[in-house]
């Protein structure tokens, strides 16, 4: 997960640095085009700022609503998630076993592809792909039992220094955008509200213990196979803040946890 992370982290850097120099190329090459365009009706001297700026916007006035679709990394989601079992964030007595370091449990995720209408110059809706994982740092030494019909767990008598329960998704949001203008930076500020859906792609227990050394155990879990939810991101520029909750229980075919489900939030990166 880590080599994912920075992995992650590298491309997204790369990209905006990549998109950054586009537009101030961009930029340069329309000023300088329009600067031919009119040499032999104006005199160069005569070339002010203001007839840059009010040819740009012209060349940007584009017709709507434009459709647009293709490979994107972008809305990079890393945060804390968290349990919530029948609307409490306290664990019953019953998924007690599933008890978690709510500061070392988290959720990571981004979006690789998106299509979608720009319905206007404020407003955009889109549909995306992308990964989804939440990892819970399980407090006490069990093991999550593979290939049970329940969720199932046993009692260990070594310790873990690490026990990780984990599950990832293919995430399939549909989002509603609205943004501000470019303000005097080139930014805006964005407030993005939507439905998701998820589908199990795998769930993991990894453990790390003095005895057995690094472990990764992999199966279904009984994570729901199919999630749906709502999330928002509020933000300015590339950066900002997300919240997700999924409305269907994490587990399925397991009585013991209906009503327990996830709430994530923290930063988002890229809009």
């Amino acid at each position: 997960m880590k080599r994912l992370l920075l992995t992650v982290l590298i491309c997204g850097g790369v990209g905006l640095a990549f998109g950054q120099s586009s537009k101030v190329d961009s930029v340069k090459t329309s000023t300088d085009s329009l600067k031919k365009h009119h040499s032999d009706n104006y005199d160069h001297n005569s070339w002010d700022e203001d007839d840059a700026i009010n040819w740009r916007n012209r060349a940007h006035d584009h017709k709507y609503p434009r459709p647009f679709i293709g490979i994107t990394f972008s809305r990079f989601d890393i945060g804390l998630a968290t349990l919530v079992d029948n609307g409490s964030f306290t664990l019953s007595q019953k998924n007690q076993f599933l008890n978690y370091n709510s500061w070392k449990t988290s959720n990571v995720g981004f979006d690789v592809f998106q299509m979608g209408v720009k319905v206007n110059k404020n407003f955009k809706v889109y549909l995306s792909g992308g990964f989804d994982w939440t990892l819970i740092r399980l407090r006490d030494d069990i093991t999550i039992l593979r290939d049970q019909p329940v969720l199932s767990y046993r009692q260990d008598s070594i310790h873990y220094s690490k026990n990780r329960f984990s599950s990832s998704y293919l995430r399939i949001p549909l989002s509603f955008d609205f943004h501000t203008n470019d303000d005097g930076h080139g930014n805006r500020f964005h407030f993005v509200i939507g439905p998701e859906a998820g589908l199990l792609l795998d769930g993991m227990v990894k453990q790390i213990s003095q005895e057995f050394g690094k472990q990764k155990f992999h199966d279904s879990y009984n994570f729901a196979k199919v999630r749906y939810g709502g999330f928002v991101r509020i933000g300015y520029a590339g950066w900002g803040v997300f919240g997700k909750y999924y409305a269907n229980d994490m587990f399925e075919n397991s009585p013991a946890q209906a009503g327990l489900r996830n709430f994530s939030f923290g930063l988002t990166f890229g809009f």
